[in-house]
């Protein structure tokens, strides 16, 4: 990268400019500190100084250790831009169960961890399976069309509908919470803070009256269900209500997503492991990992310091802000031999880190695998290959690692 040539020092660069990644250079940036300074600190950015932690074992190490690195909402959560969970003396603050550390996270998590206990995804495959049938076999064969829109994001919001029971006809609403979510404050996703607390205000009142209607009606298997009437969450709070919709929204919505769009740009970029999963497709299971780890939807989770501590030989003061870089950590030559080379035969594939370790382990991390597993082995049933007619748009954004545009020609 011509920014670092010639530097003495890294000490300068700011890593999270979202513009790294919607640009393509990130990864370059990320092998050089993994090098050069693996737990690296920017003294000076957008979202105050903060550690960069690009090593798979320093990660690790951060990641599991809740005692020490704290994802509370008060503190900032689990994101570098402090703006997404607000200000707990503003009038915008949420918080959720993975903004929360033991012992108040377990309870919330538990209250909707049952929809995706392993019963409940045997019962989802079924309608997953079906609409994934129904839209494949509404694709034209030998026109170009954008993927990410006719078929990523189509899938994942019916699921979403799915999960949280919604009005199918509004589905289109969640995508745009999701969105709304995570995007910068200044992108052109919602512009300001202000429209992003406004539409988030929405999504508020648009599920508390969902939540009133079910509060005390049967005891039905989906999420609003489940927060309406679970001892942990049928009484929180409006911004702990609203946090654990956005994560579940964004959880369900952004990882899968953006590992379907990424397993296509994958399978263009390495066509030979395409024709290998043709020749095997017993090796799609582990294909599916190995796609989410190339990919990484999400780049990074924050956690901030709660006493002195030591990671890489760095000091790390009380309060400081330590952003872990999943994206790096999955491409660490250390543990992955060839990293940036999709291989669908890899020993280790499982051993990624895009669901993240420790008590926030991703809730959802079998739903959004078996999603993907579904979409390839339909894919693979009907579709010579699916090829990209361009290179993909990506996201501008330094959590979501992803595409908002890619078009694609099938080929039958």
């Amino acid at each position: 990268m011509s920014e670092i040539q010639g530097l003495d020092s890294l000490h300068s660069i700011h890593v999270a400019d979202p513009k790294r990644f919607s640009d393509g250079n990130i990864l370059e940036l990320l092998e050089v500190l993994r090098t050069q300074d693996p737990v690296h600190y920017c003294e000076d950015s957008p979202y105050g100084p903060y550690w960069s932690i690009t090593r798979y074992n320093d990660i690790m190490q951060v990641d599991k250790d809740y005692e020490t690195f704290s994802s509370d909402a008060h503190l900032g959560g689990i994101m570098i831009d402090d703006d997404i969970v607000g200000d707990a003396e503003s009038d915008f603050f949420v918080s959720s169960f993975i903004t929360m550390d033991p012992p108040d996270h377990a309870p919330q998590r538990k209250a909707v961890n049952k929809i995706v206990t392993q019963p409940s995804l045997v019962n989802f495959s079924t309608v997953i399976r079906k609409r994934t049938q129904d839209l494949l076999d509404e694709l034209p064969i030998g026109e170009p069309f954008d993927w990410v829109n006719r078929v990523s994001i189509e899938l994942t919001t019916q699921m979403l509908a799915t999960l949280f029971d919604f009005p199918f006809e509004d589905r289109g609403k969640l995508t745009r919470w999701s969105d709304v979510t995570t995007a910068e404050a200044d992108s052109p996703i919602v512009g300001s803070q202000a429209q992003r607390v406004k539409e988030l205000g929405e999504c508020l009142e648009y599920f508390t009256k969902l939540k009133q209607k079910r509060a005390h009606g049967p005891a039905g298997f989906d999420l609003v269900t489940m927060l309406a009437q679970d001892a942990a969450t049928k009484d929180q709070p409006a911004h702990e209500f609203l946090g654990n919709l956005m994560l579940l929204i964004v959880g369900g919505n952004d990882t899968t997503r953006n590992s379907m769009s990424g397993s296509i740009n994958a399978f263009n970029k390495f066509p030979d492991q395409l024709e290998r999963l043709k020749e095997n497709p017993g090796l799609l299971s582990n294909a599916v990992s190995e796609v989410i780890r190339w990919q990484t939807p999400l780049a990074h989770m924050r956690r901030t310091a709660m006493l002195d501590t030591e990671v890489g030989g760095k000091n790390i003061k009380k309060g400081d802000k330590v952003v872990m870089w999943y994206y790096s950590g999955n491409r660490d030559t250390d543990v992955f031999e060839k990293p940036n080379q999709l291989d669908i035969e890899r020993h280790n594939a499982r051993n990624q880190m895009s669901f993240g370790f420790g008590v926030h382990r991703c809730l959802g991390m079998r739903l959004g695998e078996l999603q993907l597993q579904i979409l390839w082995e339909e894919i693979l049933a009907r579709f010579d290959r699916i090829e990209t007619l361009e290179e993909p748009t990506r996201v501008q954004s330094n959590f979501i690692n992803g595409y908002t545009r890619m078009p694609v020609m099938v080929h039958a």
